[in-house]
């Protein structure tokens, strides 16, 4: 295990002084500032096989093939397959049997002046562990924050070292990998929102597990995998696309649960008319929903218990930072232009109108629904039970401080909060934490209460027990 933090450098020279280290550097777009640091320390003979920056379109075409994005992942892996297969075809013969081979590249664009927009970019590797070995891949997908090309250059340097002794010296520790990508950098001026391992090196991986990683550790604000449990990115998987997203613990995913969101989307297509193939459904879970404020109490196979479920269910989850909705919406709203909803039920709505949660901001509650009202977004409100009476309660009887009374009626009259009376008045009275409990203590009443392919689940692989077992 590593137990010292190299410099930069220090990174290059290790990878140079190491015979059996042999690859390609390939660079789209932020010039050659990766392989720079190998030529620069010195040693790079016995490393570097080739280093090649085609950064004219025509070039790259030529090379890789078209293509109608160049900073893409596709674009990526044709970088990766074409350099990698050259390596193999030119120096197996006369080397393979001493060498591991490596092919790295990536294809960036860097902060632009003329659209006045931050950078982003795909980095990859493609690496032996053994001679003549069947090859391992990082794809990584970076935001960069710099607020000038070179500032970005000069990260995607140090983070393509990174990446590189990462892969040939750090695959056998996941957590330790994902960390040491950061290493010399700030996270100021560098966000990477996707991680994605493969290959016999990580056969023991959940990609899964990664994108919760990145967002626990700090590298990323969010992440997000598919319901065949892909890692995504974000940016991709919302570029024009509307969005509903249902915050929520999901332990366990009950029958009030999916039929909020079931109700919410329905409503959602009616109201702006969309077409449903242009809708992407999010399941979002917090770092809080997960375990403690800052992610340390987080259980592995408790997050997993749940993915598998929501997969299975066939949800995107997205796991996010963001604690205030107005921080989600923001963060969506980067994405996509589309009409943005989000479903909950009374208590969360009743949760946004504390003040508590925006005392950091200057405006306070008004800055905060600024934020999140700004585009267009909606709330989706499904009843709750009173306490007392049993009976529902929906926005229109839900109080609020009186001085906030006319800014409530605004957000109703204006549609930007929506009851959801379609939600089943029987699964009001469903609480997960009750669920939960009769879980554990062997109640067969839960059964009735969640879905019926949510019971196979639990009960064919043990899920929620009190140790967290799966």
């Amino acid at each position: 295990m590593q137990t010292e933090t190299l410099g930069t450098q220090q990174k290059a020279l290790v990878i140079n002084l190491e015979p059996k280290n042999y690859g390609t550097i390939a660079e789209i777009g932020g010039g050659q500032e990766t392989a720079r640091w190998f030529f620069r320390v010195g040693g790079a003979a016995g490393t570097i096989a080739k280093s090649i920056s085609a950064y004219d379109m025509t070039f790259s075409d030529a090379i890789y093939g078209s293509s109608p994005r160049y900073v893409s992942r596709e674009r990526l892996s044709a970088m990766l397959d074409h350099e990698y297969q050259l390596l193999l075809e030119r120096l197996d013969a006369s080397r393979g049997e001493q060498s591991t081979f490596f092919a790295f590249a990536n294809t960036v664009a860097t902060h632009s002046y003329t659209y006045k927009t931050d950078g982003h970019g795909w980095l990859g590797i493609r690496f032996q562990t053994e001679a003549r070995g069947e090859h391992s891949q990082i794809d990584v997908h970076v935001n960069l924050h710099g607020k000038d090309a070179m500032r970005d250059q000069e990260t995607l340097g140090i983070v393509g070292v990174n990446l590189i002794y990462a892969a040939l010296h750090l695959h056998k520790e996941p957590e330790t990998l994902l960390r040491s990508l950061m290493e010399q950098l700030q996270r100021e001026h560098l966000e990477i929102d996707m991680v994605d391992l493969s290959g016999p090196a990580f056969k023991a991986v959940d990609n899964r597990l990664i994108a919760l990683n990145l967002v626990q550790y700090g590298l990323s604000d969010a992440a997000m995998f598919t319901a065949d449990g892909e890692v995504a990115l974000v940016a991709e998987s919302l570029w024009k696309k509307s969005v509903l997203v249902e915050r929520s613990r999901f332990r366990p995913p009950t029958k009030f649960t999916m039929d909020l969101l079931d109700c919410a989307q329905t409503e959602f297509i009616n109201d702006t008319q969309l077409d449903p193939a242009s809708l992407i459904v999010l399941s979002e879970m917090t770092l809080s929903n997960l375990g403690g404020e800052n992610g340390s109490e987080i259980v592995v196979n408790d997050f997993l218990n749940r993915a598998d479920i929501l997969c299975a269910l066939g949800k995107n989850v997205l796991i996010s930072k963001y604690g205030e909705y107005y921080r989600l919406a923001q963060y969506l709203f980067r994405y996509t232009s589309q009409p943005i909803a989000i479903a909950m039920g009374l208590p969360s709505l009743r949760e946004v109108f504390e003040e508590k949660y925006y005392e950091s901001l200057p405006g306070g509650i008004l800055e905060s629904f600024g934020r999140m009202f700004k585009n267009d977004l909606r709330l989706y409100v499904s009843p709750e039970l009173d306490s007392t009476t049993k009976r529902p309660v929906d926005i229109h009887a839900m109080q609020v401080a009186s001085h906030l009374h006319h800014l409530y009626t605004y957000l109703l009259e204006n549609h930007f909060v929506k009851g959801l009376n379609t939600v089943d008045e029987a699964y009001l009275a469903i609480y997960s934490h009750e669920v939960l409990e009769m879980i554990h203590q062997g109640n067969p009443q839960w059964e009735t209460l969640v879905p019926e392919q949510v019971v196979e689940m639990i009960k064919a692989k043990g899920l929620f027990t009190v140790d967290g077992g799966r």
